[in-house]
């Protein structure tokens, strides 16, 4: 963390949009089991924002590497790349209004083309990819801009249910302009049909919040002979903000 690198920017202040519960998943499922051992057991309190809140980590683009919004290559031996489908996942971070908000980290992780993720306790047992690690970062630009390179991630199945498996995704934890504003989500793929089948999905009574998880293919920003684009806008808080599962803290 360094001086803000959009210095000119008049800084805004007071309180962040609030959640309307309702959009939101109910934080009890027993459909999707984790749900009811982390779901909260006593009634919700509702409180002002505190400036420790509403004022947090400024983040400086020389805190990013070279390849770090290149998950193609950015575990990859010299002279390789992962393996599987190649797309651009772009889009912008907005707050309530529909305004960018400049200067968010952007945090990605995800499975590789097999559905597996690289980790000790992955219990799949699809193949690794040795040229992929899956994870990644980018800083938003001015207009709340952001992009970066991946491979499209496989299903994979996981012990909820008999025979449950998630829908290809990928993962985000992006940090606005405060800690209050933080907010963890994850991105599914225009046309799955896997994402109305799976149960942390069922959660959500609106379709609209699941259209908003869900990422636009974009033929016009493809590169050809390379890559598809995935278009996905994230709505910071307020009324409209992108969900995840069925957690009610952070964003």
């Amino acid at each position: 963390m360094s001086a803000d690198p959009f210095s000119n920017r008049k800084p805004e202040t007071g309180a962040f949009f609030q959640r309307d519960r309702s959009w939101h998943p109910p934080a009890f499922t027993p459909s999707y089991k984790t749900s009811v051992l982390r779901s909260p057991q006593k009634a919700l309190l509702s409180l002002d924002n505190t400036l420790s809140e509403i004022t947090g980590p400024v983040f400086d683009h020389n805190i990013l590497g070279e390849l770090d919004n290149d998950l193609i290559h950015n575990f990859a031996r010299p002279g390789e790349s992962a393996i599987g489908p190649r797309i651009i996942v772009y889009g912008r971070v907005l707050d309530e209004r529909g305004k960018g908000v400049p200067g968010a980290l952007l945090e990605f992780w995800q499975a590789n083309a097999g559905g597996r993720y690289r980790h000790k306790k992955e219990g799949y047992l699809a193949a690794l990819d040795p040229n992929f690690g899956g994870c990644g970062r980018t800083i938003t630009d001015e207009e709340g801009n952001y992009a970066f390179r991946t491979i499209q991630p496989g299903p994979y199945p996981w012990p909820n249910g008999v025979n449950d498996w998630r829908p290809a995704h990928i993962h985000f934890s992006i940090f606005g302009h405060g800690f209050a504003q933080r907010l963890i989500t994850q991105m599914y793929f225009e046309g799955d049909p896997m994402i109305w089948q799976c149960p942390i999905v069922k959660t959500i009574n609106d379709p609209a919040a699941i259209d908003g998880l869900t990422a636009a293919l974009d033929r016009e920003a493809t590169i050809p002979m390379d890559a598809r684009a995935y278009k996905f806008d994230i709505v910071l808080r307020g009324r409209r903000s992108s969900l995840f599962e069925n957690r009610l803290e952070g964003n």
